[in-house]
């Protein structure tokens, strides 16, 4: 049986999009990854465009608003921004939480070659997060 995880953020835009992207590609084997907003804004182009830069193709996620539902099939919640970690509901028993606080990279401005930058530093923080959580599931699901 496969662990839920629900990456969350404000508008399921570009954090979680990349969360959700490693986490696919890295847990395939023995993971099921969603992500979610608190509202939904659609992908955001320059997060498409980092994740392609390092193999992981995104453009198949949906950008999705939180519902009751996702929660009930979740087993690990994860909030990426401090306005989803204050607005996540009330989760049904035996769901954990984590929060990880990153930037949010679309709030940043400047020409595209900074805002690329920006997304990458942001990219890189996540897939580190997310190949440190891999691994630490993989061992606590195979044991």
């Amino acid at each position: 049986m496969k662990l839920k995880i629900l990456f969350l953020c404000t508008g399921n835009s570009c954090r979680s999009q990349m969360a959700e992207g490693y986490a696919r590609h890295f847990g395939r084997d023995f993971l099921e990854v969603v992500s979610a907003g608190i509202e939904a804004h659609g992908i955001n182009s320059f997060a498409i465009d980092v994740m392609k830069e390092d193999g992981v193709d995104i453009t198949s996620q949906q950008s999705t608003q939180l519902t009751s539902e996702i929660l009930k099939q979740t087993d690990l919640v994860i909030t990426l921004c401090g306005d989803a970690e204050e607005k996540c509901p009330f989760l049904p028993e035996g769901v954990i939480k984590y929060h990880w606080p990153i930037e949010d990279p679309a709030k940043i401005s400047g020409n595209n070659q900074q805002i690329l930058t920006h997304f990458r530093l942001v990219r890189d923080k996540i897939k580190t997060l997310i190949n440190n959580l891999v691994a630490e599931l993989r061992m606590r699901h195979h044991n």
